[in-house]
């Protein structure tokens, strides 16, 4: 005999409540969607006095923090105004771990010309310790000299006034040198969120990215100090003189 059909229909009490459920989800969603809406309305104008007054950049937690709102309300905001701020001469970019206005690169050519700073640029010697102190910090001043080959006293000091680099502390070696680490502001200054999106340095096969400065070569000799080398000179000198006089006189 054959088999009746299945019954694949749900009981009536289990559509029932799920319709029910879809029924009471859509308007909740909806209304989540129009108090996130309301917060943007709400929230653009403190959010934007902020980034405009602000000296550096505000994360999300700083404004939530200021604005007295919700994170995901700060976000939803930020969102917002960098999609209204596109095509302008004003862009709101994430940078150093925050949110700051900043000039759009199509504008760079008369911001440039209003602002004409004294020190627009750096000279290639500074650019290549700055490249050396972001991919190896912290980093003494012997470091970054045993690889330049010349004496940085000069770029060290004009790279800690500019404030793309600051004193990270001292090394726990012989002398304790000063070390030294990029700034945020060097990230602002690159347009960089973080160390991590630094590109990376093609290096020429076998290379070494760090290199042992503290270990003498393998061929160096160690020299004593002129002192202790003249002293020793001497007595040997007068040790092998006294020996002569005694072989002159015939004393064994």
């Amino acid at each position: 005999m054959p088999r009746p059909p299945k019954d694949n229909t749900l009981p009536a009490d289990t559509t029932q409540a799920e319709s029910e459920s879809i029924e009471t989800a859509a308007p909740e969603a909806a209304n989540e969607t129009v108090a996130m809406e309301e917060a943007v309305l709400r929230l653009r104008r403190p959010v934007e006095a902020l980034l405009f007054v602000a000296s550096e950049p505000l994360s999300i937690k700083q404004i939530a923090k200021l604005a007295h709102a919700q994170e995901t309300e700060i976000a939803a905001t930020l969102q917002h105004i960098a999609d209204d701020y596109t095509d302008r001469g004003i862009l709101l970019r994430e940078v150093a771990g925050g949110y700051r206005f900043a000039t759009s690169p199509l504008a760079r050519e008369a911001v440039e010309a209003y602002l004409l700073p004294a020190k627009t640029t750096l000279a290639i010697p500074a650019l290549e310790t700055l490249a050396i102190v972001a991919h190896l910090q912290p980093v003494t001043k012997s470091e970054i000299e045993a690889i330049r080959g010349v004496n940085s006293d000069s770029v060290v000091s004009t790279l800690l006034d500019r404030g793309l680099i600051a004193e990270a502390g001292r090394k726990e070696v012989i002398g304790r040198p000063m070390q030294y680490k990029t700034t945020a502001f060097f990230l602002e200054s690159f347009g960089l969120r973080s160390i991590d999106d630094l590109p990376e340095l093609e290096l020429e096969p076998g290379q070494p990215l760090e290199l042992n400065l503290l270990a003498p070569p393998a061929d160096a000799t160690v020299d004593a100090p002129s002192g202790e080398s003249r002293a020793d000179e001497e007595d040997a000198g007068e040790d092998e003189s006294a020996r002569d006089g005694r072989e002159e006189a015939g004393i064994v």
